[in-house]
């Protein structure tokens, strides 16, 4: 699915590697993906993308074949009803996973990049030009808003449609054993529940993914995500909104016109409240999963904005 690029496990710290593919030529972009999948989203974005980029597309840790920290158990200790471990879940906060996906550039040699990060992808992505703004030349990000603005706007109408937000942080180990009961039964009702179905996605596509969550410690990784996210990572949204630490790279923001971030968020508008630079972008005829469901206006506007 990624003909001409050569696959890559680089160690970050800690002895966690990092999993990825690297093919083309010209300056480079990295490619950030979402939940519950891989790096496989870009097939059909990056072999179109080499053609003028050195495209580089990795597994977030704790997903696909990249290292899965144990992070916090979540367990509860004792009669306490406190839990083990680091409450904020620092392994995968998305600080530390920025931080991954920089070692991993300077690892191949690029100082300085472009950078699109689809939903989880996404907000690392956010999180890395916001702690490495000279290394990013230009952002984009699809189909999603802030991390604090989402949780600080939660109603009825999004916890419905994101329930799964709510579910993963849960303490361990309530969401890791249904998603380890089936990880096959996980990937397809997750993305098979939105908009599209399953229509839009190659099989080999979905093979890979419920592969790749199936692997020893995947499950738990994936909810520390989740988990991260409404700890560690908003104390970190809501020390930049205090300190007035807003993006300063250029930034386009696109997302699906029959998803969640149309009916629930402007947002365009909770993006430029985070941002000095200038903030572009709109609604694609699609759902969620932007990159398989629009790879052709996906990829007009990735050439466009990237210039």
């Amino acid at each position: 699915m990624f003909e001409g690029f050569r696959k890559f496990d680089i160690e970050v710290r800690n002895d966690i590697a990092i999993h990825g593919v690297i093919g083309g030529e010209g300056p480079p972009l990295l490619l950030l993906h979402g939940h519950p999948q891989t790096h496989v989203i870009w097939h059909l974005l990056a072999p179109r993308l080499a053609d003028r980029y050195t495209v580089i597309a990795t597994d977030l840790r704790g997903y696909g074949d990249s290292g899965k920290p144990k992070g916090d158990s979540g367990k509860p200790k004792g009669d306490s009803g406190k839990t083990e471990g680091d409450e904020r879940h620092l392994s995968y906060s998305k600080r530390r996973m920025a931080h991954d996906q920089v070692a991993v550039m300077q690892a191949l040699g690029f100082e300085r990049f472009f950078l699109c990060g689809h939903d989880r992808g996404g907000r690392v992505a956010h999180r890395l030009a916001l702690d490495h703004a000279d290394r990013v030349i230009k952002l984009m990000v699809l189909d999603i808003a802030p991390t604090l603005a989402m949780y600080e706007a939660t109603d009825l109408a999004f916890a419905t449609a994101y329930w799964h937000w709510f579910f993963l942080i849960q303490p361990a180990p309530l969401p890791e054993s249904w998603i380890e009961a089936s990880p096959s039964d996980y990937v397809t009702r997750i993305m098979g529940g939105r908009h599209a179905g399953l229509a839009p996605f190659d099989p080999r596509a979905i093979a890979e993914y419920q592969r790749c969550l199936a692997l020893p410690g995947a499950a738990h990784g994936i909810c520390e995500d989740y988990r991260a996210s409404r700890t560690i990572d908003l104390e970190h949204d809501r020390a930049d909104r205090d300190a007035g630490h807003h993006l300063r790279v250029p930034l386009n923001v696109l997302w699906g016109e029959h998803g969640t971030i149309e009916r629930c968020f402007d947002a365009l508008a909770e993006w430029r409240a985070v941002s000095s630079a200038s903030v572009e972008g709109g609604a694609l005829p699609c759902g969620h999963y932007l990159p398989e469901e629009a790879p052709d206006a996906v990829f007009r506007q990735l050439i466009d904005f990237m210039r």
